[in-house]
């Protein structure tokens, strides 16, 4: 083996970590926000958490990933560290099936159809399908398909050029007396779990160890400790994922380590313990791909099955080895750990600004209510929701401005484009809030009321007002288009119920029977009201622009209004929010 063989081997190793980073990420951002959503909704049953760890890991082909969302969705209040036990066990056997995949290299046969099973003979034709679909369709998901294949190719074009540049080993009597010193488990499993940690991928490290194999000169013996060491050693990605993240998320990352050491020191224990007594004939024995991935198979399913039965065993050495805190940050949930997997983090974004909808609907209802009944408590709590919502707009405009730029589908960008348009309407929103407080405090302080007439007009408004604001809010939070459609015809009749009350009150100005104080407090109060009904409109918009693919206001709003549809609801609304007969 010269110096050429060398630098074959590492530049198959880049080839290697390369097309599983490229298939991992595109996996990732094909199942986008689903995996986030499935998570949620998982039960406190540690066998169904198990099964969706498993097949979580599977889809997306990396347990690193996995668990470094594990911990961003602890950090960020979403997920229970109870809950994350069964998943992370479950991804430890889903990791498994890249070395099933890399064990097909071995096969060997006359046969084609058999020989077409080998990864070597069908993944360039895997490859010409994946540039095909990156340079020749213009649909995003077809592309990231593309980039899968692409990437699985190179994954396995880097296993052949290891295997290639190690076969001479199997000649050189140095490279088996150094294996012999791997005959000491406890050594073994010191290498494999510093070199995975080293290279952060244990799938990269049993392909490496797979490809050593076809040397014939590694033994079950030597094998089996370094892929309990493998183990170990893909724990420092969720290790480093833990700085400057909560104490909860923190213990996720304590009960992945500690799952994993006491798995393999219980795995040497009995396995070797074992062997001391029966003398298992197997050891001495040459191991080959499939080997090596069946034992990383019975492993992991070993552990697991050992384990699963002591979660909350190992849940409260968590919390005992991590301390509680005092304090939860309140937007301690934009983690940038979901960066890594943006269809998550988007999917967190939106229940983020459903929040933030949600509290400026509040903040508006306080508003009114101190028209009628005002309390500086109430006041208190305006300010205080007010400068809340300008944190929700500041923090979640810049993440989904960094979330934009880690290659997100199609579908994710025309939703980060819906919720940056409505932080901003929700800002806003809590905005005209604060106005219609201070036009609150100017009627308190100066004991000012409005005439009958104008009090009964201006709840015929605030009714429609409020019934605009919770359409729009739920139709954002359900992103439901057609819901949304029935908008726009509920701001036009507001619109026009604004224009008809400041009709009415210039007439009442010219009898006398209104006061200019009391004009300049009501048009600020109507110019707040209309401004609101605009800022749900534009919400409902945002949210019909998403479901339909992009399709701008302005030819949304052209449709819309000239459709018989449209008519008909604004004269539905007109007559369900009528004023009342004027006096003479």
């Amino acid at each position: 083996m010269d110096i050429f063989s060398l630098f074959t081997l590492c530049g198959g190793l880049a080839f290697f970590l390369y097309g599983m980073t490229t298939m991992s990420k595109s996996l990732e951002k094909m199942a986008g926000g689903k995996l986030e959503r499935l998570l949620k909704h998982m039960t406190s049953n540690p066998l169904k958490s198990l099964l969706l760890g498993a097949g979580i890991t599977i889809a997306i082909q990396s347990s690193s990933a996995m668990t470094v969302m594990l911990v961003g969705l602890v950090n960020s209040g979403v997920m229970e560290i109870g809950q994350t036990i069964g998943v992370i066990m479950g991804s430890n056997i889903g990791t498994t099936l890249t070395a099933w995949i890399l064990s097909l290299t071995g096969i060997e046969s006359e046969s084609v159809l058999v020989s077409m099973l080998k990864p070597e003979n069908f993944s360039p034709l895997l490859a010409l399908a994946g540039v095909v679909l990156i340079m020749g369709s213009k649909k995003q998901r077809r592309r990231d398909i593309g980039r899968i294949l692409v990437g699985f190719s190179i994954l396995m074009y880097g296993m052949e050029l290891m295997k290639n540049s190690v076969s001479p080993l199997a000649d050189m009597p140095e490279f088996s007396q150094i294996l012999t010193a791997f005959r000491n488990p406890l050594l073994g499993v010191l290498v494999g779990a510093v070199f995975t940690g080293v290279i952060q991928s244990s799938s990269a490290s049993v392909g490496i160890l797979q490809a050593l194999a076809i040397t014939g000169s590694i033994t079950y013996g030597i094998a089996i400790p370094i892929i309990m060491g493998q183990n170990i050693g893909t724990c420092v990605t969720a290790l480093i994922s833990s700085i400057g993240v909560n104490r909860n998320a923190k213990r996720v990352s304590v009960i992945h380590i500690s799952f994993n050491i006491i798995g393999t020191a219980a795995g040497l224990i009995l396995f070797f313990g074992g062997d001391m007594l029966l003398h298992y004939a197997f050891m001495d024995l040459p191991v080959g791909a499939v080997g090596i991935a069946f034992c990383h198979t019975v492993f992991n399913v070993f552990t697991t099955v050992l384990l699963l039965p002591f979660s909350r065993q190992l849940e409260r050495l968590a919390r005992r080895l991590v301390s509680e805190e005092t304090k939860a940050e309140e937007f301690a949930f934009l983690d940038p750990l979901l960066l890594r997997t943006p269809g998550v983090a988007i999917s967190e974004c939106a229940a983020m600004t459903n929040r933030m909808g949600a509290l400026a609907r509040e903040n508006l209802l306080l508003s009114i209510r101190q028209l009628s009944d005002f309390s500086d408590t109430r006041e208190n709590q305006i300010v205080e929701n007010e400068d809340k919502l300008d944190i929700y707009e500041d923090r979640l405009g810049s993440y989904l401005v960094q979330v934009s730029q880690h290659g997100v589908s199609m579908d994710d960008i025309r939703t980060v484009s819906r919720l940056l348009h409505a932080i901003g309407d929700f800002e806003r929103i809590g905005d005209h809030a604060l106005n219609l407080q201070d036009s609150a405090r100017e009627l308190h302080e100066r004991g000012l009321t409005f005439s009958g007439p104008a009090e009964a007009e201006l709840q015929v408004l605030i009714s429609a007002l409020e019934d605009i604001l919770e359409a729009s809010l739920n139709c954002f939070t359900a992103a439901d288009a057609g819901a949304a459609q029935a908008i726009e015809p509920l701001e036009e009749t507001i619109d026009q119920l604004v224009e008809e009350i400041r009709r009415r009150h210039i007439a009442r100005l010219q009898t006398g029977s209104c006061t200019i104080q009391l004009g300049f407090i009501l048009n600020d109060l109507l110019g707040n009201f209309e401004r609101v009904s605009d800022h749900c409109s534009n919400i409902a918009v945002s949210v019909i622009e998403e479901m339909n693919g992009g399709v701008s206001r302005h030819a949304y709003l052209h449709e819309l209004t000239s459709e018989d549809g449209f008519s008909s609801t604004l004269r539905s609304d007109l007559g369900k929010y009528r004023l009342p007969e004027e006096t003479a």
